[in-house]
């Protein structure tokens, strides 16, 4: 005999596991810690210093 399955809750896990899905490849995406955009901002400046102060001034 077949197995009963009740089907609200198979569209609701179905809709949890989309959801995942979709939630996951944003985070992949867009998602960056507070602390990663903090380091990634500070050595993006670090460079910038770095550079500027290695140009040579034309008059």
């Amino acid at each position: 005999m077949a197995e009963i399955i009740n089907l609200r809750l198979a569209r609701k896990a179905k809709a949890r596991d989309t959801a995942e899905k979709t939630a996951a490849t944003n985070r992949a995406k867009f998602g960056a810690t507070k602390g990663e955009r903090q380091i990634r901002a500070a050595e993006e400046a670090r460079l910038t210093r770095i550079v500027d102060g290695a140009k040579l001034e034309k008059d």
